[in-house]
């Protein structure tokens, strides 16, 4: 492959929300890059979205659209940034116009982690005891294991990881469930008790992935960022993304997935489940790596026909985003 390299004068500059996971993924994407261009200067530029400010309020009640990203979005469209560095899962699968996903790096673990207080050293999410307090602020993860655990108690939970990770040591919290990724990125994979499989929770769309946004005018950066990308990785997430677009469900929705690569055949399973985790949709197709793509939307298409559809909407009128 050909790479066109910018001139050593240009400076690139890359945005990034200011928690600690964010900038750890960031300055890896730019080590990355500088290693690759040790002539380009690459600039990294800090920008608190709305998921980062507001603290006190569960994530599906803010709203979905852009929840960790607009800011970053804005700032590329208005020549401030030349990209930004999202954890794939938190970026819309619609973007503004002008800006595309440009890369996709190579996937880290993608499961949910179990992670647990001290007293419950030991266990596993199938013992915890009846009542125990299980924080955690996704939807997806929340109506999987209702589905599976009616017999525990879930608790909302927010801030950055360490926020969290007190908040359970503490005692607030008897468990959280947290992505694998996030855990080790952060040098943190000592706190994870279990992995949960996919049998019990699929993981969200693109988790445990990098996704480089850009504008898609800017070719010369495009192809410089191609040194970075990870086929295999990239062909999984387009066929989570594409099922996610189809189902017109946004980040904080219960909809989850898992892909699995055997030589050019690519087979995804998706699951949407109302929240109290009573009615559960899952159904799985496989295809061609070329067709990654029309595989999630021939997977969405059949979840419709099973019902997945009411179960969104019901869940879209119930949980409405705050103003």
């Amino acid at each position: 492959m050909t790479v066109a390299v910018p001139t050593p004068t240009r400076t690139i500059r890359i945005g990034s929300r200011k928690s600690q996971l964010a900038l750890v993924q960031t300055y890896w994407v730019r080590e990355q890059l500088q290693k690759s261009f040790p002539d380009i200067n690459f600039e990294v530029h800090t920008m608190a979205t709305q998921g980062d400010k507001i603290l006190d309020v569960a994530l599906a009640k803010i709203g979905d659209k852009g929840l960790f990203t607009k800011e970053l979005e804005m700032g590329m469209l208005e020549r401030e940034i030349d990209f930004a560095v999202h954890s794939l899962k938190d970026l819309p699968t619609r973007l503004p116009s002008g800006l595309v996903l440009g890369v996709v790096t190579e996937r880290e673990n993608p499961a949910d982690a179990l992670v647990l207080h001290e007293k419950f050293i030991g266990q596993q999410i199938d013992t915890l005891p009846p009542g125990a307090v299980v924080g955690t602020s996704s939807l997806r993860r929340l109506a999987q294991l209702r589905h599976h655990f009616p017999h525990l108690t879930f608790k909302d939970v927010r801030g950055n990881l360490n926020t969290r990770l007190a908040k359970l040591d503490a005692g607030e919290y008897d468990a959280l469930i947290l992505a694998v990724a996030g855990l080790e990125r952060l040098g943190m994979g000592n706190r994870v008790h279990q992995v949960l499989p996919k049998e019990i929770s699929l993981h969200a769309v693109g988790q445990g992935a990098l996704g480089i946004e850009c504008r898609g005018d800017d070719l010369e950066l495009i192809s410089l960022l191609k040194v970075i990308e990870h086929a295999p990785t990239r062909d999984r997430c387009l066929a989570e993304r594409s099922f996610l677009r189809e189902l017109e469900g946004g980040c904080q929705v219960p909809i989850g997935v898992f892909t699995e690569l055997n030589g050019l055949n690519l087979t995804l399973t998706g699951i949407v489940a109302s929240v109290d985790g009573q009615k559960v949709v899952k159904d799985i197709v496989t295809g061609t790596v070329a067709d990654a793509e029309e595989i999630g939307k021939e997977l969405a298409q059949r979840m419709k026909k099973k019902g997945a559809q009411e179960i969104l909407q019901q869940i879209f009128a119930e949980v409405r985003p705050v103003a």
